[in-house]
């Protein structure tokens, strides 16, 4: 997929899912997207300022190899994802993508060289001994941008948003993992929360057949109930949710501890969303 049309559909399908939020809740992840960016923000400058800093953190993600780096961006994603997709969301345990600060450090320097080598191949070619000073002009010339002088208050929080999540989503194409666009679905565990978290209902009535074993499963006894209202024997199904995060039936995807599936799961989530019946031109 051509790098431009990639970075738009990412960004539609973010702000179709915008769309369909109530203003109490658009209000409350403004509030919320504001104070994480202002204060990842202060923590790169802080890192620009510092000259110790800056080099521990260069020679730390220098260290690191593609398949490190592109987790480091996945659990950055990973972390913005969840901040939208709370709202429809709420009932669903949550997996843990808590990032180090130290690994914070790394993706905020990474996604700004990445940035400054977009917009001038030439710059980083430079000894790395000037990088702190390039990128600190690099900041500082943005900073009006990033201020938002000029920009309805919505727009200054949601204008970064969208970028940062779709500039993770294009490092995460490149580097082939999909970042929730990939075509090749993996086959990963449930987490140990969502399987504790699922309800064991008592089925009234026979004749309803287990998709797994095709056993009918019997009435007045005990079966897992998933999201999607599909049951099974919990004999069945829990071997299958140690291997995957689906539904036998109609695949619906279960919170997973894997990065990149819980990226694919929360980014099918949005295109769910974004495409439901109310956010139509017809509504």
């Amino acid at each position: 997929m051509d790098e431009l049309q990639l970075q738009h559909d990412s960004s539609e399908t973010i702000m179709a899912a915008l769309f369909t939020l109530t203003p109490c809740q658009f209000s409350d992840l403004r509030h919320s997207l504001s104070s994480d960016l202002r204060r990842q923000h202060h923590r790169l400058c802080s890192l620009l300022r510092s000259t110790t800093r800056f080099s521990q953190t260069l020679r730390h993600l220098e260290a690191l190899s593609l398949h490190q780096k592109t987790l480091l961006i996945a659990r950055y994603f990973l972390t913005t994802l969840k901040q939208l997709t709370r709202f429809w969301e709420a009932e669903t345990p949550n997996t843990s993508v808590a990032v180090r600060l130290r690994d914070l450090d790394a993706t905020l320097l990474l996604m700004l060289l990445c940035e400054v080598h977009q917009h001038d191949k030439q710059a980083l070619e430079r000894p790395p001994a000037e990088w702190r000073h390039i990128l600190n002009e690099y900041v500082v010339s943005n900073m009006l941008a990033m201020a938002g002088v000029g920009v309805p208050s919505g727009a200054i929080v949601l204008s970064p948003f969208i970028d940062v999540a779709t500039r993770c989503r294009r490092f995460l194409d490149a580097a082939g993992c999909g970042g929730g666009g990939g075509k090749v679905e993996r086959e990963v565990a449930t987490s140990a929360a969502a399987v504790v978290a699922l309800p064991s209902v008592e089925l009234c009535g026979t004749g309803t057949e287990c998709a797994i074993c095709k056993e009918a499963m019997g009435g007045g006894r005990d079966v897992c109930e998933l999201p999607c209202g599909h049951m099974f024997h919990w004999m069945c199904i829990l071997p299958w949710l140690a291997k995957r995060n689906t539904c036998p039936c109609c695949r619906l995807r279960l919170p997973t501890d894997d990065v990149l599936g819980e990226i694919e799961r929360l980014w099918g989530v949005l295109l769910r969303i974004g495409r439901s019946p109310r956010n139509s031109c017809g509504d």
